[in-house]
C-alpha cells in the first residue's frame, strides 16, 4: 500500500494493489500447504509401511493458521482421506489449549477419528504402544534445524526418541530462519504468569488479558514459569517437511538446499540425504 502510494496511487488504487498481494499470498500459502500434505503423507508411508497411522500433534497447525488445510494438520487430514490415518491423539496445550479449542474443533469438523488427551498424558500412550508418529508444526526453525514451536513440543521429542517414533515437523520453508545460527540463538518469550495461576472463563477476557479475569487455581502471589515456546534440537528431528521436499536427517546443509529449491528436491519421496 505504502509502496504504491509513494509511486503515485490514489487511496484506492494503493487499497486495491494491497487486496492483490494479499490474494496472492493466500493462493501461495494454500499451495504450499497442499504440497506439504502431499509430501508429509509419502513420508509417513515410507518410514511407517501398513498405513493405520496413531498420530499424536500438539498445539493447532490447521486451516485456522493457514490460506489453506494447515501444515501437520494438513498432513493429518491427507492420511484420513486416503484412509490410513486409525487415530489423532490430541494434546490439550497448557496453559493456552489451543488443542482442545481449536485443533479438536477442526478434527471434528472434517470428520477425522480424534481424542483429546493432557498434555502430562503423552508418555503413557507412548509406553503403551498407541503412538506411531507425532506431527508438529514450527514457529521458526533455525539454519540448525533446531525447531522453536508451542511449549511442550520438546518433551514430546524425547519421548519419540526414546520409544524410536519419527518425530516430524511440518512447516513451509519461509519459516526458516537462515539467519538465526542454532537454537540457543532464539528468544523465547515469556508469557504473563496469570495464564497459568488462573483458568479462564467462558465470560473472562480473553487469554492475554489482565490478571484478575479468570478463576484462580494457585495461591495468591504463586509465581509461575509461562514461555511460549521451547526448542527442540535437530538430532531428535527424524524429517522436516515443506512445501519443497523432506529434508531427513536433518542438517544445515540440507536444510539450506531444501530452502533454496523452487521445488521437491530429489530423492525418495522428495527427500534430501546428504
Amino acid at each position: 500500500y505504502r509502496a504504491a502510494v509513494d509511486e503515485g496511487a490514489s487511496a484506492e488504487r494503493a487499497a486495491a494493489v494491497a487486496l492483490a498481494e494479499a490474494r496472492t499470498l493466500h493462493r501461495e500459502d494454500a499451495r504450499a500447504s497442499a504440497a506439504m500434505a502431499r509430501h508429509g503423507l509419502a513420508l509417513l508411508a515410507e518410514l511407517l509401511p501398513g498405513g493405520g497411522y496413531q498420530v499424536l500433534t500438539h498445539c493447532n497447525t490447521g486451516a485456522l493458521v493457514s490460506g489453506g488445510e494447515g501444515t501437520a494438520l494438513a498432513v493429518v487430514g491427507a492420511a484420513h482421506r486416503a484412509g490410513e490415518l486409525r487415530r489423532l491423539w490430541v494434546d490439550e496445550t497448557r496453559p493456552l489449549l489451543q488443542g482442545a479449542r481449536l485443533t479438536a474443533y477442526e478434527a471434528a469438523r472434517a470428520g477425522i477419528a480424534y481424542t483429546l488427551l493432557t498434555d502430562n498424558a503423552a508418555g503413557s500412550l507412548f509406553a503403551a504402544g498407541e503412538v506411531d508418529a507425532v506431527l508438529i508444526g514450527a514457529d521458526r526453525i533455525a539454519a540448525d534445524g533446531s525447531v522453536a514451536n508451542k511449549v511442550g513440543s520438546y518433551p514430546l521429542a524425547v519421548l519419540a526418541r526414546y520409544h524410536h517414533v519419527p518425530f516430524i515437523v511440518v512447516a513451509p520453508s519461509t519459516t526458516v530462519d537462515m539467519a538465526t545460527a542454532d537454537g540457543a540463538a532464539i528468544e523465547v518469550e515469556q508469557r504473563p504468569g496469570h495464564e497459568v495461576t488462573e483458568v479462564a472463563t467462558p465470560n473472562a477476557p480473553a487469554a492475554g488479558a489482565e490478571a484478575g479475569g479468570g478463576v484462580p487455581v494457585a495461591p495468591l502471589g504463586t509465581q509461575a514459569y509461562n514461555p511460549a515456546f521451547d526448542v527442540t534440537p535437530p538430532d531428535l528431528v527424524t524429517a522436516i517437511v515443506t512445501e519443497n521436499g523432506v529434508v531427513s536427517p536433518v542438517t544445515r546443509e540440507g536444510l539450506a538446499e531444501l530452502c533454496a529449491r523452487p521445488g521437491p528436491l530429489p530423492g525418495p519421496n522428495g527427500a534430501v540425504r546428504p
